[in-house]
């Protein structure tokens, strides 16, 4: 079945990295794959992750073409546990599939923003429909996709910053292999994509937060006048996982207990490993240059931790039904690349 590429967020290089579509098995015969998202929330960019269901839910508006049209899939169908493409918006080899059908479709696309909400998003909201299959029993993305998203990540050129916007390669013929002679190269692109110096400069230029919405309390990375991890929030503890499973929930649990052990460690060492060169720092009557240069690092060494800690979170969320989880909520203050997606 075909899945469509879609802009991700390395927390590691500060960036965004797109992830070329590619063809992977559904889990489950009778199952659809609702892409992923960004969706400007209170004050940032959101990732609502994507997922396997009976029927294709919200994704935010975006059109991702081959039957993605923003609402809905019309690029296939199934029968009787088989998977039917409709060749009318899915390129397929008839000569090697049979199961194949002629539906045509009026789609006129005006506008192919990437991102949903937000200064120049798009602006739709899911039907109640819509929100109800968000509550059906989902599956998360399979393996094939995860090797796909890494191959990705690995791939210098897919990265922004380095393509500004317009990734060399629109999809692959299968997950991972970005040098097969038949991977399909990138031909539409919009407006070149720069990141900004000064992200919390930029966001708040282009999408300011309105007085009388807080920045939500949650585990997010935050940025302002957090510079030690003494001066985060406490730690949530993230809900109980209810899968279905109980062996697997008790899985999760000790995992995410693990996790969140480790994260409170990590904390506490930053803190000390501060603490230490700021008694340095006293102790040598530094002037306030040298302060100023030394706060500026520990704000970044805590603003960077978090980052990893929320990478971490979203990961382990991924692992729960769409229904239990929170979306995934990136550090990023610059919208994804404003562009038209290129597969």
């Amino acid at each position: 079945m075909w899945v469509p590429g879609y802009w991700a967020f390395d927390y590691d290089y500060d960036d965004y990295y797109w992830v070329p579509g590619t063809w992977v098995l559904a889990p489950e015969p009778g199952l659809f794959w609702t892409p992923g998202y960004w969706a400007w929330t209170n004050d940032r960019f959101f990732f609502h992750e994507g997922y396997w269901g009976p029927e294709v839910g919200f994704y935010g508006g975006i059109d991702y073409g081959f039957g993605y049209f923003g609402n809905g899939y019309v690029g296939g169908r199934w029968d009787h546990n088989h998977f039917f493409y409709n060749r009318a918006v899915t390129n397929v080899n008839v000569t090697v599939i049979r199961n194949v059908y002629v539906t045509n479709v009026n789609n006129v696309t005006v506008n192919r923003v990437s991102y949903n909400g937000g200064n120049g998003g798009i602006t739709v909201r899911p039907t109640p429909q819509q929100e109800a299959v968000e509550r059906q029993r989902h599956i998360p993305r399979v393996e094939a996709q995860n090797q796909q998203m890494q191959a990705a990540r690995a791939n210098r050129e897919l990265r922004a910053s380095v393509n500004e916007g317009k990734p060399p390669i629109a999809a692959t013929p299968e997950p991972g292999k970005f040098n097969d002679r038949e991977v399909v190269r990138a031909r539409e692109a919009g407006a070149p994509y720069h990141p900004p110096a000064n992200r919390e400069a930029a966001r708040q230029e282009s999408n300011p937060r309105p007085d009388n919405n807080p920045r939500s309390n949650n585990n997010n990375p935050r940025s302002g006048n957090v510079v030690h991890p003494r001066d985060l929030p406490p730690m949530e503890r993230q809900p109980a996982p209810n899968t279905g499973d109980a062996k697997r929930d008790q899985k999760i649990q000790q995992q995410q207990e693990k996790m969140q052990a480790k994260q409170e460690q990590d904390r506490q060492k930053l803190e000390q490993k501060q603490e230490r060169e700021d008694q340095k720092l006293e102790q040598k009557r530094a002037d306030d240059a040298r302060r100023q240069q030394t706060e500026q690092r520990h704000q970044q060494q805590t603003q960077q931790m978090e980052q990893k800690h929320a990478q971490q979170r979203q990961q382990m969320e991924q692992k729960q039904p769409a229904e239990r989880r929170s979306e995934a909520k990136p550090p990023k203050e610059a919208k994804p690349p404003k562009q038209d997606h290129p597969n």
